[in-house]
């Protein structure tokens, strides 16, 4: 592929949603439930409580009260910690960031832990220039807090950032700080509010044509 000389480049970083852009942790969620509809409810309390809350509260709590209130037991989100090092990268993703990265640096800001944060941007084969977790950020996606500190600690301007969400959430989130976004909606989610995102994909391989 021909690579844009410095003054074609449309980007100068690229930031992902870590946990569904790049990450399937819904495969790892339907497991750790023991079934997928029961993971699926399961996940669902857990944007809900996460999108609540805003302030940060521990992650691994959010988990747990999820799996509480939607019936699926406690055990399960322990066996979903204990089992956080399995978590699978898209099939593409490995491949596409290692290109990326020989352009652009490359962010993530993700809804979780620094530790579960640092352990699950590990499985995707690449070193990211910056990591940023909710804790640290004091504050859960979509609130701005997250979106600014990874535009922050890349020092690159938010319109020339492109966000590479994956849940519908993150489009709003991240278009309301001035980013530019690509929704990789592998599984076709229904959008939130009425922001458009730039780019909508299934896949993460488009973003080779356009970063």
């Amino acid at each position: 592929m021909r690579e844009r000389r410095l003054t074609e480049r449309r980007y100068d970083a690229v930031v992902f949603d870590l946990l569904t852009a790049l990450i399937d942790s819904w495969t790892l969620w339907n497991a750790a439930a023991g079934a997928e509809a029961d993971g699926l409810r399961w996940r669902r309390k857990y944007l809900e409580l996460t999108y609540g809350q805003g302030a940060y509260r521990p992650y691994e709590d959010i988990v747990r009260a999820a799996a509480e209130q939607s019936g699926v037991g406690l055990h399960c989100a322990d066996e979903l910690l204990r089992r956080w090092d399995e978590l699978p990268p898209w099939p593409e993703a490995i491949s596409v960031l290692g290109e990326l990265a020989r352009r652009v640096p490359l962010g993530v800001a993700t809804n979780c832990s620094i530790e579960l944060g640092r352990r699950g941007a590990a499985r995707c084969g690449v070193a990211f220039t910056v990591v940023v977790t909710a804790e640290e950020a004091g504050f859960y996606k979509p609130r701005p807090e997250p979106y600014r500190a990874v535009l922050a600690k890349l020092g690159t301007a938010a319109e020339r950032t492109l966000f590479v969400a994956g849940s519908a959430s993150d489009v709003p989130g991240a278009k309301g700080v001035g980013m530019p976004v690509y929704w990789h909606n592998r599984i076709g989610l229904a959008p939130v509010g009425d922001a458009i995102p730039d780019y909508m994909e299934r896949s993460l391989t488009p973003l080779l044509e356009i970063v």
